[in-house]
């Protein structure tokens, strides 16, 4: 086989990976309750291992956990708590690790109302765990940055 074959092989293998990886975190995201939280991420976590063979046990979690690699494992998160909605031309990004969820606008010409912004949150059902309160938004470019409602609710 040729050096030339063995980069096209392991290129189309690399994008299957990431395909089917996309579209299982889709599917299975919603899955886990409470959304939006860090408990859901655990749960899928958990529920990968378990799908992949591995023991439920402490030892056996953290080992699949140290196998997956910070790298995969950040892409992973990202892709769990990001939603895009195609109607409302809206992107929302929220890990409950990070003290904001971010909207932003699908395209560039897209200006980010506070009408839409409400719209979205109640869609992907984030309406109760952020502040409403639109002064205390911060607002880049067009990229809207909500404060989560409190820690402990999350």
């Amino acid at each position: 086989m040729s050096s030339m074959e063995q980069i096209s092989r392991s290129s189309i293998q690399a994008k299957v990976f990431e395909f089917a990886l996309l579209e299982l975190i889709y599917s299975k995201r919603d899955s886990f309750h409470p959304l939006w939280t860090v408990e859901s991420w655990v749960k899928f976590l958990i529920w990968l291992s378990l799908n992949c063979g591995i023991s439920g046990d402490k030892e056996s979690l953290e080992l699949f956990a140290k196998a997956m690699g910070s790298h995969l494992t950040t892409r992973m998160r990202k892709i769990f708590f990001e939603r895009a909605l195609e109607d409302l031309s809206l992107h929302v990004m929220a890990d409950p690790a990070e003290g904001e969820v971010l909207v932003m606008p699908l395209s560039r010409e897209k200006k980010i109302k506070k009408n839409d912004v409400i719209k979205v949150l109640d869609r992907v059902d984030l309406i109760n765990k952020v502040s409403l309160d639109s002064v205390i938004w911060e607002r880049y470019d067009s990229l809207v940055a909500i404060p989560w409602n409190s820690k402990s609710d999350i």
